[in-house]
């Protein structure tokens, strides 16, 4: 195994935390606010995660979705790399079937030479967005195919961030720059390294993908918490040791928000489950205010919906989200935890981010 591929993978646990915590943040866009104060809070939220010992921070790729800023993660993460210095940065994730695979190739070569040894690269098969705006972005209405071929796309991307194409193949001549031809060309001194791969999904398919390609995984468990242990569990029963791991590791993502009081925290995750209503019934739109989702009139449906939504969500007082959070971490035996924290307005999602923080001790209060 390649130990310095998998001290990048793996995180260490700080304060009374029983994994690392690090933060997945999906640029949310309030009512009354904008992309640009959502980007802004993105920075403020990374800055904080980085001074108080988090590990990582990703943001993920959403399209057509009014209230989710993050549709093109890798132009997000030059500007957080920018204001940031020590913390982890990536993709959660580059959803793989619509890009062509030199193109993420160069993307994160350039990132890896902004911000080097702290790029992750995650990677999806999903779309991140609807048929119709896939088929937009894509070029083409065949959008099962993308799906299907994602173990090629896969491989070939991992050919490019290594500039290894075998001689006699058509891509041998073509390399990925910024990138690794940079370090054994003459007089090259660029860095051969480049961002590991993880590989995130929300059902079996990619768990066992990366089991049997030996790469760490990272499970959606905040919209597919049905699906968490079974796939953690195929995912580490496929698991085969490679040059990047010689051991499973596995993270999950976990919506929690955590409050100064536990009525708030129910408020503020409520503007979340009335958007979340309104993504799944088609009329995706600004993450609505606490008072509008306070005073919203939900169908019975919707209340259905949005009581099963809110039993996922770990919130409420700081010491009830620590421990919602703990006893998430022994069940599923997952290695990391990634904390979203969706809310309509920013000062609710760095409070959050803060309590939590201050919860497990960590560093920098």
């Amino acid at each position: 195994m390649d130990e310095n591929r998998g001290d990048e993978i793996r995180g260490t646990a700080s304060g009374t935390a029983s994994v690392p915590l690090s933060v997945l943040d999906l640029v949310t866009v309030g009512q009354g606010r904008t992309a640009t104060q959502a980007l802004r809070t993105s920075v403020d939220i990374a800055k904080l995660a980085e001074s108080r010992g988090f590990h990582r921070f990703w943001v993920a790729e959403h399209h057509s979705m009014p209230g989710v800023a993050s549709s093109s993660p890798a132009v997000i993460l030059a500007h957080l790399a920018a204001h940031t210095e020590r913390i982890r940065l990536g993709s959660g994730g580059v959803m793989l079937p619509n890009h062509a695979p030199l193109v993420i190739a160069e993307q994160f070569g350039t990132l890896e030479a902004m911000a080097p040894g702290r790029v992750d690269l995650g990677l999806g098969r999903a779309p991140g967005t609807d048929g119709a705006t896939a088929a937009a972005l894509r070029r083409t209405d065949r959008l099962n195919e993308g799906a299907d071929d994602f173990p090629q796309q896969l491989a070939e991307l991992t050919r490019f961030l290594d500039d290894d194409f075998p001689d006699g193949h058509p891509y041998a001549r073509i390399h990925a720059v910024p990138g690794p031809v940079q370090a054994t060309s003459p007089g090259g001194v660029q860095s051969a390294g480049r961002p590991p791969i993880w590989l995130l999904g929300s059902s079996g398919f990619s768990a066992r993908l990366a089991g049997v390609l030996g790469l760490p995984f990272a499970f959606a468990h905040h919209f597919s918490a049905q699906n968490t242990v079974p796939a953690l569990d195929l995912y580490r029963e496929s698991f085969k040791p490679s040059a990047v791991l010689d051991a499973p590791y596995a993270l999950i993502g976990v919506a929690a928000l955590a409050a100064d009081e536990e009525r708030e925290a129910r408020r503020q995750v409520l503007t979340g489950a009335l958007s979340m209503v309104r993504l799944r019934t088609g009329r995706p739109g600004l993450v609505p205010s606490p008072e509008e989702a306070e005073t919203h009139d939900f169908s019975p449906m919707e209340r259905e919906f949005v009581d099963g939504w809110l039993t996922n969500i770990v919130h409420g007082t700081a010491d009830e989200v620590r421990s919602g959070l703990d006893d998430l971490a022994k069940r599923t035996g997952a290695d990391e935890l990634m904390i979203t924290a969706n809310a309509h307005g920013g000062e609710a999602r760095l409070r959050s981010y803060e309590l939590i923080a201050d919860a497990y001790g960590l560093p920098g209060a």
